[in-house]
């Protein structure tokens, strides 16, 4: 699990510059200014939780203890990840308005997972 954590984080970031440079090189291009914008929120966000998903894994790589809270948190921030910008990429996209109907979940699951990680982080001390 702990090593785990660490692959499901790095393809995560390869996802977030792909669809970074995808948005920055073509999709710039085809949306208007304000689905841009929510496209870029939606790379930001990407970013952001896959760097969490990191530093989740170094924690339990370099942890004597297993801690399942943080592997809950690994488990939400990748599930915010795929819910929170999955639904705005493909809002954006597609023009999927009743996409961002389940977004919040996403977030949920995002602001879940940081409450995750600082009640694991206590028992790592």
């Amino acid at each position: 699990m702990k090593t785990r954590l660490i692959l499901v984080g790095s393809l995560f970031m390869a996802l977030a510059v792909g669809f970074g440079a995808f948005g920055a090189h073509i999709v710039v291009d085809i949306l208007t200014q304000s689905r841009f914008d929510v496209y870029q929120t939606a790379v930001a966000y990407h970013f952001y939780h896959a760097i969490g998903i990191l530093i989740i894994g170094v924690l339990s790589a370099t942890s004597a203890k297993e801690s399942k809270w943080l592997m809950w948190a690994g488990y939400l921030l990748a599930s915010g990840i795929i819910i929170f910008c999955g639904s705005l990429y493909t809002l954006t996209l597609t023009d999927t308005a009743w996409l961002g109907a389940i977004t919040p979940i996403g977030g949920l699951a995002f602001i879940l997972g940081w409450i995750c990680v600082a009640v694991g982080s206590t028992e790592l001390w």
